[in-house]
């Protein structure tokens, strides 16, 4: 099949990303025309005049929906979309050249209705987005189990960078109305529809994610709490290994009372392991500073995540409850 590309980008109050990753799609390598489609969330800071100034560089869309969280969003630029194959995109990204090119040859060789492609830090990135980078792609933490062609089961991909059919999209409705989660909750019902995924390892983006501690905790917080709930509708999909940052929490937190006890063996371990992550992220990043702030980030992603997690366990497993009235906050009307 010929494949017509639609990029789809969700955008929120970001116009400044979408300038870069506009600019990014410009410079492309990619010799067959595509097109963009912008989907502004109801943002209060519109991004139009970024796009209408692109608008003589690229074949570019914009459109301004109520706020109904990025998982519709997508969904509603993907049905104003012309081309067979979107390409999904997170506002924070920026594309290599080489990224369409890269992708159309993967599908060429190796047709598949919906991949993912994994993420790194550009050297313009500050230490924090590096640190963070490195936290959540790394094999020493949960980028172990997410993202990478050696991840724990069945490629999931990430709706930072994602491909989908617009067969597969017609068939499974898209993405659901959780968020985070959304991404795979819909990978999860493509393989029921029997739809495989891949991972596309060249096919990277630079990824900025958030630029706040308080931000990041807030994130994998709430990547936490949605595990559980995805569990509970697709429970073939649970895995053992997801319970891992919450032990990691748990053991923690036994670890400093039993150093305030006088027992420091079990402080030690923790000790030996974010010794090997500073080193880890000081041999890939090349910078002492961006691996001290990653021990920091790790720490922060563990503890955010497990005790996400846990709570949500607690009320969607002990309790029982029905996780749209107990975590409304996870959900778009």
């Amino acid at each position: 099949m010929g494949m017509e590309f639609s990029f789809i980008v969700p955008v929120y109050n970001r116009p400044d990303e979408v300038a870069e990753l506009l600019e990014s799609m410009a410079c492309l390598d990619y010799e067959r025309s595509f097109e963009v489609v912008i989907v502004e969330d109801g943002s209060g800071i519109s991004s139009e005049e970024v796009v209408k100034r692109y608008s003589g560089k690229l074949s570019i869309s914009y459109f301004y929906k109520e706020n109904t969280g990025p998982g519709d969003s997508r969904n509603y630029g993907m049905q104003k979309a012309s081309g067979n194959y979107f390409l999904i995109l997170d506002s924070d990204c920026i594309l290599p050249p080489h990224y369409l090119s890269e992708v159309h040859r993967e599908l060429a060789e190796n047709f598949v209705h919906c991949f993912g492609g994994p993420d790194t830090a550009h050297l313009s990135f500050s230490p924090l987005q590096k640190a963070i980078n490195y936290a959540m792609t790394s094999t020493l933490t949960t980028g172990g189990i997410r993202g990478k062609k050696n991840a724990v089961g069945k490629f999931q991909p990430r709706s930072f960078n994602m491909g989908i059919s617009r067969e597969a999209f017609l068939r499974t409705g898209g993405f659901g109305k959780i968020h985070p989660g959304e991404d795979p909750d819909l990978t999860i019902r493509l393989w029921a529809a029997g739809y495989e995924t891949r991972f596309f390892e060249r096919a990277y983006v630079y990824h900025k994610r958030r630029i706040s501690w308080k931000k990041f905790y807030t994130q994998v917080y709430k990547f936490g709490m949605t595990r559980p709930i995805l569990n509970r509708w697709h429970p073939q999909t649970e895995k053992p290994v997801y319970w891992l940052p919450a032990f990691f929490l748990a053991g923690f937190l036994f670890s400093l009372l039993m150093c305030l006890a006088g027992n420091i063996f079990f402080i030690k371990l923790y000790l030996i392991y974010f010794i090997v992550i500073f080193f880890d992220s000081w041999y890939s990043s090349g910078g002492i500073k961006i691996a001290l702030m990653s021990v920091f980030a790790v720490l922060v992603q563990f503890s955010g995540y497990g005790y996400g997690f846990i709570k949500s366990t607690f009320y969607i497993k002990i309790l029982k409850k029905v996780p749209e009235r107990v975590f409304p906050e996870l959900f778009f009307e």
